[in-house]
């Protein structure tokens, strides 16, 4: 091999070159300080910080045993004997930054192609960290402006250049990015995972213990030397001190705890073929506690006494990987094939004899049969849980599509069924009377057989039902039986038997088994269980009492218990998801149980959303700690959710600037100008629009910005920003999944009928929004797309407002007739288009639509100016003028309704319905009441005879119109009157408004607002019966019962809850927004719709907020999550409350009896 050198500095031009045929040891033998292995384990670099240099080794021509270098080469730079970090691809693209502080540079170099140099776009400064992922991308993460720079594989001239950008908030501390695009950060007490491809945030880790630092670089070397992440599909593994958590991917909580100090503990875990890949990496380099014991002794047994690891060897000297483990022997490189790391100790359970040990027996015996074997119960209870999970049949469904083809190809009922794998035996007996499960262990192929645990379930029928049995592993078996395939599963520890699956079915024929089989069971995914499943209490206990089984099955358990009002399994539900949540606070995912089931609790057992609204107030995220914000803005009940900025096209632009800026001077500053040529006419549309995308992580003030258009909306913004400094406290909102959609959905569908979520079936329920919780998610909704949407569909409104209002107010001569036609063709067009949102709220859900008042309203005012203008266009005539009143009333009063989203005016919207609502049924009684007056004065009042108002009718009826209506008579000169009228005003319908039943409920209506002229024309002495009518009407009506409805109102005022009423009011505009007016696919996005929100409070409202919940017994002093709060806040748990001073004399009066 030839002679190889890399070039480090452009100011350098040679390096030192090293002969790698000669005899020389690798990095001159100095010790390697560093190894760094390429994504997919192909190729491994180490360093020497004594020998200042970086050698290649190739790692995928050997399987085990020594690997060969490939290419050393010696760093030349003077900064670069500060190397921090490294990174190598499988091509052999290597990556390494240098320097202190942050004058922190990189370099990139490829190895295959003559070490040519290779630039990157956005440089490397201030680089932190790098690492090549799977793909073979180039990921960079850059300090003090957070941010993630990913490279694409393909270059142009020898140049990479990034596809995506993050900018990260600069209160997380970053932890570490793995291979297959997982980002780890950590913030508040707690680890997050940021998924770099979907963009999904999920916390996996939350500590107990507040870390203690005096500032965020103590708590960073903190983080950096005391956390480290392994993950696969299924587990994420955390270190923590001394400590590993376990975390399961799909069901997203802990299942174990591990301590490595704890030898015990160790054999435990690492049993797991699984787990092996995850644990290893973690527990190097070794504690000082335990890497001299007898668990390293079983691991690396084989390779001392193979000649391969030295007897005495420095155990820090081992880099395990998920594949491999990599030992440095004399400068040396040895290659070990994990998987036969970890059969050589899963061995020793095995065969007592391989490593002479003479007491495996006694502790395999004690495995399973001494109960003073000193492994805590929690830790049982973990690796139960581990081996459950392990266990999952979902991973093994082709284990049973044989067993249910073997049972077609021989369907006959058995008696006695057993298997037998390893030192395990599974013996199935069906008796006919009653089904027999019985477990076997041995320590060793020549030992007994010794029952470790049976279960007997008894038959109300005598059949048998035994089909077929398969063994998963040597703790799981399936048995195939007449009503559905059974699993159980065996745990160890407690030696107990329990089902983990179950589906039913009456497979009473081959023909039935064959047709389910291949409907159901032949699919590639094992079905979940269907409904008639849950009618066996055997399987409803084993979902119960396993965290897991009630993380999987516990949504449809909860819905079949609520559809069956069964209300003693709801509350063991709803108690059991409390509690589990309650023990661990990164349980949240047992709350989404509850969520998810929201809408059918709302409609059948309400009182639980209640008691779920008060269980879960203020649960808190983290500690008391100090923030700025803005003056102009509220940090209290300010939602947020963990998230990280996807700046791609920010950065591209930003750096298309920048380029423009150094290199080309004058096409820059021309550009500058034109930006703000065109800035200076739409100002206010500018300020709007750079709002919007700062707010949606568009553009971002962290970089640097050369344009005008960022510039000087930063520029402004900062001018009139104030900032204060508060104490906050983060509390999560307990609505977990709550305001998600359906993933799966199609899109002409969600068009008609779209699909909804907990939260626009449950907008009605007052509970909800009693609490902080409540008024956070309306917030959350509001501030990020709500808002904006409102905005619009206000200003498309005020477009048909203005064109019809246009059209039909201003008077002829003063608009163009062609103008006026213009204006009202496209009224009809904007009213349509707001018809149709109307329509289909009437096809989502009918009766919801014509119970909801505003909603009738809303056709009204958009199907009457529709219908005016159409007339109009048609008949050129003005002769509608009372159509287009009508229409100009309804549409006026439809843009003040728009103001029921603000707060400030929405609580007296919310009044007045809410009050509404609550008197209807009175003002139903006072209609009546005013029916049967009017009836009366119509029967009293009405005319006997014919009459005509064309033509005087003479007779002597009293309520003809004609002898009401006003009489001139002449008066001659000596004062006298003539008898016969002189002139006589004509009467009409007003003169006596009793003629016909409709006018006479006008006239109760008149008198009920104390206008009585419809009855001032007849002469109450003559009528006495006219007089009582009045007095009655008057004094039942107008005195008694307004009077009434005025206290009425008042209590109504008083007793209902205006805010809670307005934000009520809100869901229901922000689930219109939702269903109607986002495409299928936004209701979809994680950032809008995401699965946990958290918010801010003020510390100081905090604390007032929890003395009032006290004092009015809404506080749990017994929650464990309340306590911790109270301590937090220097809160006395026990609050004496005032005495009554009624209740007191009362007591103290019948104390002297």
């Amino acid at each position: 091999m030839g002679e190889i050198s890399v070039k480090i500095d452009n100011e350098i031009d040679e390096t030192d070159v090293i002969d790698i045929n000669n005899s020389k040891l690798p990095h001159n033998g100095k010790p390697i300080a560093k190894i760094e292995v390429s994504p997919n384990e192909k190729y491994l670099v180490t360093y020497s910080r004594e020998d200042n240099s970086i050698v290649g080794w190739n790692v995928e021509d050997k399987v085990e045993g020594q690997i060969e270098l490939d290419q050393p080469f010696k760093l030349s730079n003077k900064n670069e004997d500060t190397l921090h970090h490294m990174c190598v691809s499988d091509d052999k693209k290597l990556v390494y930054t240098y320097g202190i502080q942050n004058r922190i540079q990189g370099a990139m170099y490829d190895m295959m192609n003559d070490n040519s140099k290779i630039e990157v776009d956005c440089g490397f400064k201030n680089c932190q960290y790098c690492t090549f992922n799977l793909k073979g991308e180039l990921i960079l993460y850059c300090y003090p402006n957070p941010t993630i720079y990913i490279y694409s594989s393909k270059t142009k001239n020898n140049k990479w250049k990034h596809t995506k950008t993050y900018w990260i908030p600069v209160q997380f501390i970053f932890i570490t990015i793995s291979i297959n695009n997982k980002l780890y950060l950590f913030l508040n007490d707690s680890i997050y995972e940021w998924d770099l491809d979907t963009e999904k945030v999920i916390k996996i880790f939350d500590n107990y213990k507040e870390i203690k630092y005096n500032n965020k670089l103590e708590l960073q070397r903190y983080v950096e030397k005391n956390i480290k992440i392994t993950r696969n599909e299924n587990f994420a593994c955390i270190k923590t001190k001394n400590k590993i958590i376990i975390y399961t991917i799909e069901l997203e909580i802990h299942v174990a705890s591990l301590d490595i100090n704890n030898v015990t503990q160790l054999n435990m875990f690492i049993k797991h073929p699984d787990l092996c890949p995850l644990l290893f990496p973690l527990l190097f380099p070794l504690s000082n506690s335990i890497q001299n014991s007898e668990f390293w002794e079983k691991c690396l047994g084989h390779l001392k006494r193979s000649d391969q690891l030295l007897k005495n060897f420095p155990q820090n000297n081992i880099h395990v990987t998920s594949k491999n483990a990599f030992i440095i022997l004399d400068g040396k490189i040895r290659k070990i094939d994990l998987e036969k790391m970890i059969l050589n100790r899963n061995s020793l359970f095995k065969d007592s004899n391989e490593l002479n040990y003479n007491n495996s027996d006694e502790i395999i015996e004690n495995w399973y049969f001494d109960n003073d074997f000193k492994v805590n119960e929690g830790s049982y209870e973990t690796d139960d849980r581990l081996n459950i999970l392990l266990s999952n049949p979902y991973m093994y469904t082709d284990i049973i599509h044989v067993l249910f083809q073997e049972v077609i190809s021989n369907y006959v009922y058995k008696d006695k069924l057993e298997k037998i794998q390893n030192l395990t035996k599974w013996v199935v007996i069906n008796t006919g009377q009653d089904f027999e499960l019985q477990v076997f262990k041995k320590f060793d192929d020549s030992s007994e057989w010794s029952l470790i645990s049976s279960i007997i379930e008894p038959y109300q029928v005598k059949i048998k039902r035994l089909l077929g049995i398969k063994l998963i592993n040597d703790n799981t078996i399936i048995i195939l039986r007449r009503y559905g395939p059974h699993i159980y599963h065996l745990n160890e520890n407690n030696k107990s038997i329990s089902l983990i699956y179950f589906y039913y079915m009456d497979l009473y024929s081959e023909k039935i088994l064959s047709d389910i089989y291949n409907r159901i069971f032949s699919k590639p995914t094992l079905p979940s269980p269907n409904r008639n499943s849950y009618f066996i209490d055997k399987w409803v206990t084993s979902i119960k009492n396993n965290k897991e089984l009630i993380l999987k099955y516990g949504v449809e358990l909860l819905i079949f218990a609520i559809t069956k009002h069964d209300l003693e399994l709801v509350d063991d539900i709803y108690k059991r998801c409390i509690r589990y949540f309650k023990e661990e606070k990164n349980n949240c995912v047992f709350l989404s149980i509850i969520t998810s089931t929201m809408p059918l609790l709302d409609e059948h057992y309400p009182e639980f959303i209640s008691k779920y609204s008060f269980d879960t107030a203020m649960v808190m995220n983290s500690p008391i700690y100090n923030t700025r914000y803005h003056k102009r803005s509220s940090y209290h009940l300010h939602p947020f959710q963990i998230e990280i900025i996807n700046l791609s096209w920010w950065t591209k632009y930003n750096e298309l600037m920048g380029r423009l800026y150094n290199n080309y001077k004058k096409i820059f500053w021309l550009l500058y100008v034109v930006q703000i040529l065109i800035i200076i006419p739409f100002l206010p549309i500018y300020f709007a629009t750079f709002y919007i995308l700062l707010k949606y992580g568009l553009v971002n003030r962290s970089f640097r910005t050369y344009d005008a258009l960022t510039s000087l909306y930063f520029y402004v913004d900062n001018i009139f920003s104030e900032f204060k400094n508060a104490s906050v406290i983060v509390f999560v909102n307990p609505y977990i999944n709550f305001v998600a959609y359906p993933k799966d959905y199609n899109w002409f569908s969600e068009l008609i009928k779209p699909q909804s979520s907990p939260f626009v079936k449950t907008t009605m329920n007052k509970d909800i929004y009693k609490t902080w919780n409540g008024e956070s998610l309306i917030n959350f909704k509001w501030d990020t797309y709500g808002k904006y949407y409102y905005a619009i569909i206000w200003t498309g409104f005020m477009a048909l407002l203005v064109c019809f209002t246009a059209a039909a107010t201003i008077p002829q001569e003063y608009i163009d007739e062609n103008v006026q036609k213009q204006l009202l063709i496209t009224s009809i067009i904007l009213g349509f288009i707001h018809l149709t949102f109307e329509i289909r709220q009437i096809i989502y859900d009918p009766i919801k639509w014509i119970r909801d008042f505003w909603n009738i309203f809303d056709v009204i005012a958009y199907v009457l100016p529709i219908i005016s203008s159409i007339i109009w266009l048609k008949t050129n005539e003005m002769n509608i003028i009372p159509l287009l009143s009508f229409s100009c009333l309804f549409l006026d009063i439809k843009f003040l309704l728009f103001f029921r989203a603000i707060e400030y005016f929405g609580v007296y919207f919310a009044i007045m319905i809410s009050v509404a609502q609550q008197i209807v049924s009175f003002l139903v009684v006072l209609f009546i009441i005013i029916i049967s007056f009017a009836h009366a004065f119509y029967i009293l009042l009405i005319p006997r005879s014919q009459y005509s108002f064309d033509e005087r009718t003479n007779n002597n009826d009293p309520n003809n119109p004609w002898n009401l209506a006003n009489t001139y008579n002449l008066i001659f000169e000596n004062g006298t009157m003539d008898s016969n009228p002189y002139i006589i005003q004509p009467p009409n319908g007003n003169t006596n408004m009793f003629v016909n039943f409709s006018t006479s409920l006008f006239a109760m209506y008149k008198f009920l607002t104390g206008d009585s002229s419809a009855l001032s024309n007849w002469s109450y002495a003559d009528n006495p019966s006219l007089a009582i009518l009045i007095v009655l009407f008057s004094l039942l009506i107008v005195v008694y019962l307004m009077n009434l409805l005025i206290g009425l109102l008042n209590n109504a005022i008083e007793k209902d809850n205006n805010r809670v009423s307005y934000l009520i009011q809100k869901a229901e505009i922000l689930a219109e927004i939702e269903l109607f007016y986002l495409f299928p696919h936004q209701r979809r996005w994680k950032t809008w719709f995401p699965e946990v929100i958290y918010y801010y409070t003020d510390a100081d409202k905090t604390h007032e907020k929890v003395k009032e919940m006290i004092k009015n017994d809404e506080w749990d002093t017994d929650d464990k999550l309340k306590k911790n709060l109270l301590e937090l806040l220097n809160i006395e748990q026990v609050v004496n409350k005032p005495v009554d001073e009624a209740i007191l004399r009362k007591i103290l009066e019948e104390m002297k009896n």
